[in-house]
Protein backbone atom coordinates (compact mmCIF):
# COMPACT_ATOMS: atom_id res chain seq x y z
CA UNK A 1 0.00 0.00 0.00
CA UNK A 2 1.11 3.67 -0.69
CA UNK A 3 2.77 5.01 2.34
CA UNK A 4 0.64 7.89 2.49
CA UNK A 5 -2.33 5.82 2.57
CA UNK A 6 -5.09 6.54 4.80
CA UNK A 7 -8.51 5.14 5.94
CA UNK A 8 -11.54 7.46 6.80
CA UNK A 9 -14.64 6.64 8.58
CA UNK A 10 -17.66 9.17 8.76
CA UNK A 11 -19.91 9.25 11.31
CA UNK A 12 -23.51 9.98 11.57
CA UNK A 13 -24.59 9.96 14.89
CA UNK A 14 -28.01 9.95 16.26
CA UNK A 15 -29.38 9.07 19.79
CA UNK A 16 -30.45 5.76 18.96
CA UNK A 17 -28.10 4.77 16.10
CA UNK A 18 -24.59 5.45 14.42
CA UNK A 19 -24.39 5.35 11.41
CA UNK A 20 -21.29 5.10 9.62
CA UNK A 21 -19.25 4.85 6.34
CA UNK A 22 -15.48 4.03 5.04
CA UNK A 23 -13.81 5.18 2.56
CA UNK A 24 -10.01 5.02 1.72
CA UNK A 25 -7.08 7.97 0.67
CA UNK A 26 -7.03 5.90 -2.77
CA UNK A 27 -10.56 5.64 -3.74
CA UNK A 28 -11.57 8.60 -2.08
CA UNK A 29 -15.60 7.29 -2.47
CA UNK A 30 -17.24 7.09 0.49
CA UNK A 31 -19.23 3.87 0.88
CA UNK A 32 -22.19 3.41 3.63
CA UNK A 33 -20.68 0.18 5.99
CA UNK A 34 -22.95 -0.06 9.08
CA UNK A 35 -24.98 1.01 11.72
CA UNK A 36 -23.76 0.69 15.99
CA UNK A 37 -25.87 1.50 18.60
CA UNK A 38 -23.13 2.91 21.25
CA UNK A 39 -19.68 4.38 21.37
CA UNK A 40 -18.38 1.21 22.78
CA UNK A 41 -19.44 -0.64 19.44
CA UNK A 42 -17.88 2.51 17.21
CA UNK A 43 -14.31 2.04 19.23
CA UNK A 44 -14.37 -1.39 18.14
CA UNK A 45 -15.17 -0.90 14.60
CA UNK A 46 -12.04 2.07 14.81
CA UNK A 47 -9.93 -0.39 15.82
CA UNK A 48 -10.52 -3.55 13.97
CA UNK A 49 -10.95 -1.70 10.81
CA UNK A 50 -7.72 0.55 11.21
CA UNK A 51 -9.24 4.05 10.84
CA UNK A 52 -6.70 6.91 10.50
CA UNK A 53 -9.04 9.75 10.39
CA UNK A 54 -12.89 10.36 12.07
CA UNK A 55 -15.14 12.42 10.12
CA UNK A 56 -18.00 13.49 12.56
CA UNK A 57 -21.22 15.22 11.68
CA UNK A 58 -21.68 18.71 13.65
CA UNK A 59 -25.33 19.37 14.31
CA UNK A 60 -26.13 22.44 13.34
CA UNK A 61 -29.21 24.64 12.69
CA UNK A 62 -30.41 25.46 9.35
CA UNK A 63 -29.49 29.25 10.23
CA UNK A 64 -25.66 28.03 10.80
CA UNK A 65 -25.73 27.84 14.54
CA UNK A 66 -24.87 25.24 16.28
CA UNK A 67 -27.25 22.77 17.21
CA UNK A 68 -27.59 23.31 21.11
CA UNK A 69 -27.30 18.89 21.75
CA UNK A 70 -25.24 18.50 25.23
CA UNK A 71 -26.02 14.44 24.49
CA UNK A 72 -24.06 14.76 21.04
CA UNK A 73 -20.97 16.68 23.14
CA UNK A 74 -21.25 14.02 26.00
CA UNK A 75 -20.51 11.30 22.96
CA UNK A 76 -17.84 14.05 21.61
CA UNK A 77 -15.94 14.32 24.74
CA UNK A 78 -16.07 10.61 25.57
CA UNK A 79 -15.07 9.67 21.85
CA UNK A 80 -11.85 12.32 22.10
CA UNK A 81 -10.51 10.40 25.38
CA UNK A 82 -11.41 7.02 23.51
CA UNK A 83 -9.38 7.51 20.37
CA UNK A 84 -6.05 8.98 19.48
CA UNK A 85 -6.53 9.73 15.68
CA UNK A 86 -7.37 13.14 13.88
CA UNK A 87 -11.43 13.57 14.42
CA UNK A 88 -12.48 16.23 11.77
CA UNK A 89 -15.69 17.78 12.35
CA UNK A 90 -18.14 18.82 9.33
CA UNK A 91 -21.50 20.25 9.02
CA UNK A 92 -23.90 17.53 8.51
CA UNK A 93 -27.04 19.96 7.86
CA UNK A 94 -29.96 18.06 5.70
CA UNK A 95 -27.72 14.95 5.07
CA UNK A 96 -30.48 13.16 6.58
CA UNK A 97 -32.83 14.59 4.21
CA UNK A 98 -30.64 13.35 1.29
CA UNK A 99 -29.75 9.87 2.86
CA UNK A 100 -33.92 9.60 2.63
CA UNK A 101 -34.04 10.82 -0.61
CA UNK A 102 -30.98 9.23 -2.13
CA UNK A 103 -32.39 5.60 0.24
CA UNK A 104 -35.79 6.26 -2.06
CA UNK A 105 -34.58 6.59 -5.43
CA UNK A 106 -31.95 4.23 -5.16
CA UNK A 107 -33.88 1.17 -3.17
CA UNK A 108 -30.88 0.98 -0.65
CA UNK A 109 -30.35 -1.49 1.42
CA UNK A 110 -28.28 0.84 3.15
CA UNK A 111 -30.27 2.31 6.35
CA UNK A 112 -30.62 6.07 6.44
CA UNK A 113 -27.75 6.51 8.93
CA UNK A 114 -24.94 4.62 6.99
CA UNK A 115 -25.95 6.94 3.68
CA UNK A 116 -26.13 9.81 6.01
CA UNK A 117 -22.38 8.94 7.09
CA UNK A 118 -21.45 8.24 3.51
CA UNK A 119 -22.72 11.92 2.52
CA UNK A 120 -21.10 13.30 5.35
CA UNK A 121 -17.53 11.72 4.42
CA UNK A 122 -17.70 12.20 0.98
CA UNK A 123 -18.23 15.79 1.30
CA UNK A 124 -14.83 15.69 3.70
CA UNK A 125 -13.45 13.92 0.87
CA UNK A 126 -14.29 16.33 -2.00
CA UNK A 127 -13.52 19.07 -0.18
CA UNK A 128 -9.98 17.44 0.93
CA UNK A 129 -9.39 17.03 -2.52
Amino acid sequence: MAKNFKKYLGIDWGEKRIGLASADSETKLALPFKTVSNLLELISVISAEEIDCLVLGYPRKMSGEQADNPNWQIFVDQLEKQVDIPIVFLDERLSSLAADALGKKNKAKAGRDEIAAALILQNYLDGAR
